[in-house]
């Protein structure tokens, strides 16, 4: 019995520190996006610099993590968290005493770094920790976290800044930080992936093409999609991916290994995680101008106002992930896509420049259950899907797969916006609005069609470590330390 009360124990510690280092690096996407204005009048700087202010941390998140993970499957999981975690706190603190726009966005930058190392190792290291039977409602609360961390950093950010100060959305992350560093060196036991040496070509090439797209992505509604640097990311970064995936086909030891896409089950999910993103982003980046800017609301009082939709994980995803415990995860995955693009259909169809709180509501609590029973299914579908020795680079290549679908997210719907609308007025606000939030509506329902293409007995099993018949057998597994 006591053996099985210090399991217990460790699957505890393994979710409570997962989770709040999930947090700190999620939450940093759009945390800094309501604050931009106090940020400008204090540090002074061009709307260009202040964009680079959110699309730094972004650009280097996305870019590292699929080498964050591969990093930690070679040196040590737990071992690369407390690395990660150290950069990112130490960036925190830099970010908060910048001095100026510069080094703000240079610390921006290094949190991204930091982020990108421990973002994907906290779902290996707590599949690790929580028995097979038990990680759906683990991953239940796991991504409920990351969801609201997601969601709610305009409301966290825009809260802090209007009532303490902007540096206080860095400063939030140094006593965390600083509490989870001991914590993860006592409380997770250390794992390692396949112990292959690092694929340096295959990480390069990754890399510069990650760097490429996702920097064309989210200069382009800036710039404009024919400026000399932003079409040369986007057709370069094209162009290193292609020869990412026709190198890691032939590798013998590759970053992400090619083969595993042939599964149904890590082909699905991984779209189905790109294209929720996309729609997700989009849809929450221009809602939260809206409540602002066309209703009047303040960055506090808007925030509140979308909690039926950003708060809901906490409350549905627990319970998300022990149906998909029992039914699988492919059902529940598919209605909450389904369910959140009939929400986003619904907000296009009632947003005017007066719109009531109270006709937004239902399209808010739709969108809120939906995204809940996404988040905590989609990850257990990710680990699932391949061997054990796998899961750090599936994980690195679903959290690098949802950042490139956050930031396609923003650059397409703010430029169909711009298309169509404005910031003149409330109504030409509006005007913009409504066929961004049906693309979003449309792109969320495709991935709910991806999720559906998903197996249903891949949906069901518990993960555990697989063997298939076109894969060598797996490397054997170092202690845990």
């Amino acid at each position: 019995m006591s053996q099985q009360n210090a399991r217990r124990g460790e699957a505890v510690w393994a979710l409570a520190i997962t989770s709040v280092a999930g947090f700190m690096a999620s939450l940093d996407n759009l945390v800094v996006t309501t604050a931009l204005p106090s940020i400008r009048e204090d540090l002074g700087g061009a709307l260009h610099d202040l964009e680079w202010t959110v699309s730094a941390y972004t650009l280097t998140f996305a870019v590292l993590l699929m080498f964050g993970a591969a990093l930690g499957d070679r040196f040590g999981r737990r071992r690369l968290l407390i690395v990660g975690l150290t950069i990112f706190t130490g960036a925190s603190a830099a970010a908060a005493v910048a001095p100026g726009i510069d080094s703000l966005i240079a610390a921006r930058a290094v949190q991204g770094v930091g982020a990108a190392i421990m973002m994907p190792l906290t779902l290996t290291l707590l599949t690790a920790a929580v028995p097979a039977a038990k990680r759906g409602m683990a991953y239940g609360i796991w991504g409920a976290v990351n969801g609201l961390a997601v969601a709610s950093g305009p409301l966290i950010g825009g809260s802090l800044t209007e009532h303490i100060s902007w540096q206080w959305i860095f400063w939030l992350n140094v006593p965390l930080g600083l509490a989870l560093l001991p914590l993860a060196r006592l409380r997770l036991a250390e794992s390692h992936g396949t112990g292959s040496p690092l694929d340096v070509p295959g990480t390069l090439l990754a890399s510069g093409g990650l760097f490429g797209i996702v920097y064309g992505l989210v200069r382009g509604p800036a710039d404009g999609w024919t400026a000399p640097l932003v079409l040369t990311g986007l057709f370069a970064g094209s162009a290193l991916l292609v020869g990412f995936i026709l190198y890691s086909a032939r590798a013998k030891n590759p970053m992400l290994p090619m083969r595993l896409f042939r599964s149904r089950a890590f082909s699905g999910i991984n779209a189905a995680s790109l294209l929720m993103f996309l729609g997700m982003f989009g849809s929450i980046f221009l809602l939260s101008q809206y409540m602002q800017g066309v209703l009047g609301y303040s960055p506090t009082e808007a925030g509140l106002r979308m909690l039926p939709w950003t708060g809901m994980p906490m409350l549905v995803a627990p319970i998300a992930g022990i149906l998909s415990d029992r039914i699988g995860g492919r059902p529940v995955v598919a209605t909450g896509l389904f369910l959140q693009a009939i929400g986003l259909g619904y907000l296009a169809s009632v947003v005017t420049a007066d719109a009531s709180y109270s006709i937004q509501l239902p399209g808010l609590i739709i969108s809120g259950i939906g995204m809940a029973l996404y988040f905590a299914p989609a990850a257990n579908l990710v680990m699932s899907s391949v061997r054990h020795s796998e899961q750090g680079m599936a994980s690195g290549a679903n959290n690098a797969l949802r950042e490139v679908g956050g930031a396609l997210g923003i650059a397409i719907m703010a430029s169909i916006f711009s298309a169509q609308g404005g910031y003149e007025t409330g109504q030409t606000f509006v005007d913009g609005l409504r066929p961004a939030l049906v693309t979003g509506s449309a792109v969320v329902a495709l991935a709910g069609i991806a999720a559906l293409l998903i197996p249903a007995r891949c949906s069901t099993q518990p993960q555990r470590p697989t063997q298939t018949e076109d894969a060598p057998k797996p490397a054997l597994e170092p202690a845990a330390g």
